[in-house]
């Protein structure tokens, strides 16, 4: 970094922030310009110092709307700006989340300050950063969701239909009539889902089409 990099740090948690505020403010080409709290406060500091702004920090669980959103509102208003994760959380789900609102980056807090100034340096110059122990779920991720593609391409489009309305609870009878088709049809495309699904029950059905897209939880 040859120029002075504009951070706003944001954690719910006053210790963490003061922390990384000392640990970041030596740094010769680093200047921290806001601290907050509350994801409302980032937003509105945001809102009049965007252009000032060239990267943010900041924590999943936070007040006022969650990290996972404040990342996707600042990506849509100010793309310019970088942004990282730095959380205590490592679930699958929260890491998908992050990736799919499009963060730079995710660190757990785990990580030291030397690990933190190679995500702030990978970044700001374009790049991703994603820690060690990160790296192994996402790939288990993307492994498990192509392997729910590679299901579903086996699904016929009436099969997919079937899916989709007992995922939205529809009973077998109900489904019968609306797709002017019999019940024992109807069975039989159930059992080929469980088959090709590889569920065991209707309730795991629900949870593939979820999975897979279909339809939203």
């Amino acid at each position: 970094m040859t120029q002075s990099l504009n951070i706003l740090l944001a954690d719910d948690h006053q210790i963490v922030l003061d922390g990384l505020q000392f640990m970041l403010s030596t740094e010769k080409h680093i200047n921290i310009a806001y601290t907050a709290t509350n994801t409302n406060d980032v937003l509105a500091h945001l809102k009049v110092n965007s252009a000032n702004t060239d990267f943010v920090i900041s924590d999943i669980n936070m007040p006022s709307i969650s990290g996972i959103e404040l990342c996707r509102q600042i990506k849509q208003l100010y793309p310019h700006i970088k942004l990282l994760f730095l959380s205590m959380y490592s679930s699958k789900e929260m890491i998908r989340e992050a990736m799919l609102a499009e963060a730079d980056g995710y660190m757990l807090k785990n990580g030291g300050k030397d690990k933190l100034l190679e995500a702030i340096f990978k970044i700001s110059n374009d790049g991703t950063y994603y820690s060690e122990e990160i790296i192994p779920i996402i790939f288990t991720q993307i492994h498990k969701e192509k392997q729910q593609l590679q299901k579903l391409s086996l699904l016929s489009d009436r099969e997919k239909e079937v899916l989709v309305m007992i995922a939205k609870e529809f009973s077998s009878e109900e489904i019968a009539e609306k797709l002017f088709l019999s019940v024992k049809t109807i069975g039989y495309h159930r059992q080929n889902l469980l088959q090709k699904c590889d569920c065991k029950s209707s309730i795991g059905l629900v949870k593939y089409a979820i999975k897979a897209g279909l339809v939203e939880a």
